[in-house]
């Protein structure tokens, strides 16, 4: 069977089984994990009917996994796991994700989908760009490379001149990175002289962070190559939840015989209709070491309506908007980094990089931009003019601009920094 022909669902067997799933899921964890013992007590499992019945189930959220740390979300002994992964834990414990033989199999599974979506199969050179260790993106590419039978070149970030000659010498056809990554690897290029057409690369596969579609298109013409999302987090396997497919940017293909997904309003925790913008919850209810129900990512979507033109019957969701604690208010408008992103990369003036710098001035919210010009000799004056009246006149906002010498704003060899909130600062 190939990878598009287990794609193609109906909709009657894919909610079947997501019934039969939560049924299984909830009596293996009743008796396996504490914190679902709680969670579940009182819940028979035949009660589970219909996806009505599903969408009122207990939500798992980032705290609980914090809580649970290291080992309290665990439905397996120790002896049985075989990976263990765990986020950064910057804004708290880190939530660590442990992996068994079979759920290494399952991720390869998702991830093959990921690189089969893409048009990549065993004639392909995977130039894997994004960093290896606790975090879930290197392995996931190095798996799915393996899955597929292309050949992988395990180059991790960093040391960028080295990768722009790795990307040359060893004739990658695919790069895998976060699309911040890949933009300071397209400008190492032009600082080194080298031409998008010295290079074999057909199709990049960007994630780990939210980017616009002028990011997208700013890629695809710096490197020559098809531009596709990939969607995931260590908490339900990591990359390889959804991503575009070769038929143009017509959003992500979700794996739904293999993860649950729902789109809920964030502030009622109930689901929104087809087409509208919501939190995406997602439950990896075949996981074996740490399995997850209803998990609130804090991502924001949408479903998108109809099928897609690949083929395809699996349900895709939109870009990631952003993150529901991403959103800052300014001046009584709601914005996320990515909206500024996409404005800002219209301008042709500008290089593609930029930071935000959120502070307070009395009890006023100021947004000031961090922006370097393309041209070192464009005048300051006409650049600030500019991305006011244009932020302004798109966004309804009014902000204060900054521009720095060519280079100075940080690049990123993981997930870019686009905020920076110094309101959390202040006592």
């Amino acid at each position: 069977m190939t990878q598009i022909d287990e794609e193609r669902f109906s909709r009657d067997f894919v909610e079947m089984k997501a019934v039969e799933d939560f049924r299984s899921f909830i009596g293996r964890v009743k008796k396996s994990v504490p914190f679902y013992q709680g969670k579940l007590a009182g819940i028979d499992p035949e009660s589970i009917r219909t996806p009505d019945d599903i969408s009122r189930l207990p939500f798992t959220n980032k705290d609980d996994l914090r809580e649970g740390y290291p080992f309290q979300m665990l439905g397996v002994n120790m002896s049985q796991v075989q990976e263990i992964h765990a986020t950064s834990g910057t804004s708290g414990s880190a939530v660590v994700a442990a992996y068994t033989a079979n759920d290494l199999k399952l991720w390869g599974k998702a991830m093959a989908r990921v690189f089969s979506r893409a048009g990549v199969g065993p004639d392909d050179v995977v130039h894997n760009a994004y960093g290896y260790g606790l975090f879930t993106g290197g392995l996931g590419m190095h798996y799915a490379a393996l899955e597929v039978g292309a050949a992988v070149v395990p180059m991790s970030g960093g040391y960028t001149q080295r990768q722009v000659k790795m990307l040359k010498d060893l004739g990658a056809t695919v790069i895998c990175s976060t699309p911040s990554y890949a933009q300071h690897i397209a400008e190492a290029m032009e600082e080194m002289g080298v031409s998008r057409d010295d290079l074999r690369l057909k199709v990049g596969i960007f994630g780990a962070e939210s980017w616009s579609q002028e990011m997208c298109r700013e890629l695809e013409t710096q490197l020559g190559i098809s531009a596709l999302d990939v969607y995931g987090l260590a908490e339900i396997i990591g990359p390889g939840v959804a991503s575009e497919c070769l038929a143009g940017h017509e959003g992500l293909h979700m794996a739904e015989d293999l993860f649950y997904f729902e789109v809920v309003n964030p502030d009622t925790g109930r689901p929104v209709p087809e087409g509208e913008s919501g939190e995406l919850v997602l439950s990896s209810l075949k996981r074996e070491a740490t399995p997850i129900m209803r998990y609130r990512t804090k991502d924001i979507t949408r479903v998108l309506p109809g099928p897609c033109p690949c083929g395809r019957t699996t349900r895709r969701i939109d870009h990631i908007k952003g993150r529901a604690d991403d959103m800052f208010t300014l001046r009584g408008v709601n914005l996320f980094p990515k909206e500024i992103e996409s404005e800002l990369l219209r301008i042709e003036e500008l290089a593609p990089v930029f930071q935000l710098i959120l502070d307070r001035n009395s009890a006023l919210d100021v947004l000031e931009v961090h922006i370097e010009p393309k041209d070192g000799d464009v005048l300051h004056e006409h650049l600030i003019t500019k991305v006011k009246t244009h932020l302004n006149r798109t966004l309804g906002i009014n902000v204060m601009v900054s521009v720095k010498e060519p280079h100075s704003i940080p690049r990123s060899e993981g997930k870019a920094v686009r905020l920076v909130d110094r309101r959390k600062l202040i006592r």
